[in-house]
């Protein structure tokens, strides 16, 4: 049986590589082909689409009224993001990540203020309908920010012209790959999880571990695996719409469904309290690199996955 995971785990790490690479080369020609930023495009396309774990568990949980599984896995998820993800997208796609433009400057400041946001509202205890609502009207709220004026998602490339029907069906047969690739990007990062679920099993670790450490990290393979091969490409702009999205779409659009269905109680807040702490850490920590160099450095990448190691031994600590 071992070995059988084993199998599934590796082959979902060749899935992983491949279909990274295939959609990081989609996205930018579909970006050249709408005119859009490389930013505006991941942000819709990757991040709307490595969100789709956490809208499913969200409405899963909901339905079932035990909606605090899934605020847990959009705090979870929000800190691997934050701290991890951009760790390793800097790290082994040896390169900085610029954020001169004013774009993403205030994108930085909303991800922050987004990360927070369900943490003030839960302060009562108890993520209602009305406080659903907000998070709904916020994140439509930044994107009516972005469109409204064409400067910030609009950029001018130098196009060969191929002719207008061709350079459709081009279009078309990108789409297509992007679809293809994130079918094969989410069906990988599944794989893993289950593989190294059972071997948690094997080890006898415990149910928050393996939902911290494997689950969490799991959910968020996609968009970690995307962000790092649009960094080995030089996407530095995909890398900040990638892990940015996959930050704010959870933490309104998901919440903001979940809460609608059903409101999120939480009489204890033991459970919560160390992804809590980590989570308002991570996201000030995000926003002072970010905000006082303009870009995010090597050594700043050090200190971000130096964050997220706290976060993992303190649970593991904590937890036994």
């Amino acid at each position: 049986m071992i070995w059988i995971n084993i199998f599934i785990f590796l082959i979902c790490c060749v899935l992983l590589y491949f279909s990274g690479g295939w959609l990081v080369e989609a996205l930018m020609r579909i970006a050249k082909y709408l005119g859009w930023r490389e930013f505006v495009v991941s942000f819709f396309v990757m991040a709307f689409a490595a969100s789709l774990p956490n809208l499913f568990v969200g409405i899963f949980s909901a339905v079932h009224k035990i909606p605090q599984l899934s605020l847990g896995d959009v705090i979870g998820g929000n800190i691997i993001d934050l701290t991890l993800a951009f760790a390793l997208a800097i790290l082994i796609g040896k390169t900085a990540l610029p954020a001169p433009s004013r774009v993403v400057q205030t994108t930085t400041i909303f991800t922050t203020v987004i990360s927070l946001l369900p943490l003030l509202l839960i302060l009562d205890k108890k993520l209602s309908r009305g406080d659903g609502l907000i998070l709904i009207i916020m994140f439509f709220v930044y994107i009516g920010w972005l469109f409204s004026k064409e400067e910030r998602f609009k950029l001018v490339y130098d196009k060969k012209k191929l002719g207008v029907i061709k350079e459709f069906k081009k279009f078309i047969k990108d789409i297509g790959k992007v679809i293809l690739a994130l079918i094969l990007l989410i069906a990988a990062g599944k794989g893993i999880v289950t593989s190294v679920k059972n071997f948690a099993e094997v080890l006898n670790w415990s149910i928050p571990l393996v939902g911290i450490l494997i689950v969490g990290l799991g959910n968020s393979l996609p968009e970690i695996y995307f962000a790092i091969s649009a960094a080995r490409e030089g996407e530095t702009w995909m890398v900040l719409g990638d892990l940015m999205g996959a930050t704010i779409i959870p933490a309104t659009l998901v919440l903001g469904i979940v809460s609608l269905i059903h409101p999120i109680e939480i009489l204890d807040f033991s459970p919560f309290t160390i992804s809590l702490s980590f989570i308002v850490i991570s996201a000030l920590f995000f926003l002072l690199v970010v905000r006082t160099g303009k870009k995010i450095t090597k050594e700043e990448g050090y200190l971000l996955l130096e964050l997220y190691i706290i976060f993992v031994l303190t649970q593991i600590i904590l937890t036994k």
